[in-house]
């Protein structure tokens, strides 16, 4: 057992490295080049068409609840515990390089919303389906059907093995576990009965709850992050200059921290950033395909939101708190470490305040991945799947209490990596599609 698992974890390193790293912020450097910096100058039309988008056009959910369903996804523990990791780890260098990739990354996720609308199909079911499986398919020719393949199993493996079950349960659980003293195995059977009544209701159940619970959530984690930044409003520049300084110079071992280099700073920030975005890994394009649109730009700006939301705001607050309190030199790491940042902050209120926000993280994760998995269940075994397929996911859901991660984790870490390889190929093969039809939508605007 101890050698499988060190060789998964060399292949995990492997893969989680220079290699990805490297593609995944090739591709969003090559599509930022050849859409003129649309994240920058588009951006203010971006988030204006979160709420006022026309909506019209064949879909399921509006534009709105696309997006609530891809940030249910991706706003996560990532943005809790991720941060955590990269900032102790790479120190606080770690967040400038999580800007640098989302930056990118939010070319990217452009590009794989508008890919999305192009190319979506309909369902024996006469439901929405699209994502990389589809527009590497009827995008690249069905000589890349393999790829597609390869796509959408990876995508099962991730919702059944990943971050769609396992990491979020266990998280649910012992955070509730160590705040409320409720029993684990009482967590895990309300969360499985919550889980599957919510599922079985389909996409625009899911679309939904998510609508109502993600501006909640991130209101809601955003407020009380605000507050400890306020309350250490005169040291914000200083933290600003350490962050920026800290990126290209490295940290010195200061307490518990082991010190850091610039290498370091910017390996962890990057994977642990599009780890927390999904920029590139092709999962977003999914819930993107729902939405009810004629214009494939128009989705690919709001899906561009996303990445902004998870990462500029969402983990930009958590790291800002991390430094600002001085926890990320100590002996804290992970969820612990952002714990003890929030109860410097309220006091032991803190930790239930971010017990809070875990748990409302975490549950939309679930609902966001099971989506995903569902919609690549379709595209491998057609609609019949789908039943089979919910009751398997909710088996893991409840399976969740009883397992240990360890190698489920690093296999799933592996896997969703692994995702990302044919859907960047498509990103490069089609970005003459994906400027053909930005051209088309931003002169038809202007």
């Amino acid at each position: 057992m101890e050698v499988c698992l060190s060789i998964l974890n060399k292949i995990d390193t492997f893969l989680w490295g220079a290699p990805l790293i490297i593609l995944l912020i090739g591709t969003g450097i090559y599509l930022t080049i050849r859409l003129g910096f649309l994240q920058v100058f588009k951006l203010p039309l971006a988030l204006k068409l979160i709420f006022k988008a026309e909506n019209k056009g064949k879909g399921e959910v509006s534009s709105f609840k696309s997006l609530c369903v891809a940030l249910a996804a991706t706003v996560g523990t990532g943005n809790i515990v991720g941060v955590a990791t990269a900032v102790k780890m790479g120190g606080p260098g770690a967040l400038f390089w999580m800007w640098v990739a989302a930056f990118f990354g939010m070319a990217t996720k452009y590009a794989e919303g508008l890919l999305a609308i192009k190319y979506r199909s309909v369902d024996k079911n006469r439901n929405i389906s699209g994502g990389p499986m589809y527009y590497i398919r009827k995008g690249m020719g069905e000589k890349y059907k393999p790829l597609a393949i390869f796509f959408a199993f990876a995508t099962m493996l991730v919702a059944f093995f990943g971050i769609g079950t396992f990491p979020q349960v266990n998280a649910i659980i012992d955070s509730v576990n160590i705040s409320f003293g409720v029993p684990k195995l009482v967590t895990n059977i309300i969360l499985t009965i919550i889980v599957g009544s919510i599922i079985f209701g389909g996409l625009k159940n899911i679309a939904k709850v998510t609508s109502k619970l993600i501006p909640f959530m991130a209101i809601f984690y955003i407020g009380i992050s605000f507050v400890i930044i306020c309350m250490n409003i005169t040291s914000v520049p200083d933290a600003i200059r350490l962050i920026v300084k800290d990126a290209f110079t490295g940290s010195a071992a200061v307490g518990g921290f082991a010190g850091s280099t610039i290498m370091m700073a910017m390996q962890s920030g990057v994977a642990r950033g599009i780890f927390s975005n999904e920029a590139g890994l092709g999962s977003a394009p999914i819930a993107a395909a729902a939405a009810k649109t004629h214009y494939p730009s128009e989705q690919g700006l709001i899906s561009m939101t996303g990445t902004f939301i998870d990462t500029i705001i969402v983990c930009s607050m958590t790291g800002l708190v991390l430094v600002l309190t001085g926890v990320w030199s100590g002996e804290y790491s992970g969820a612990a470490m952002t714990s003890a940042a929030f109860v410097q902050g309220f006091g032991n209120f803190g930790s239930i305040l971010l017990t809070l926000s875990l748990v409302l993280f975490a549950f939309t994760t679930i609902l966001g991945w099971n989506y995903y998995g569902e919609r690549a269940c379709v595209y491998l075994f057609g609609v019949k799947g789908i039943t089979p397929y919910r009751v398997i996911f909710i088996m893991m859901i409840a399976l969740g209490v009883f397992l240990k991660l360890d190698v489920i984790w690093i296999l799933a870490d592996i896997v969703n990596g692994l995702m990302a390889v044919p859907n960047l190929i498509a990103l490069v093969a089609l970005s003459n599609v994906i400027v053909e039809e930005t051209k088309l939508y931003l002169n038809m605007k202007t």
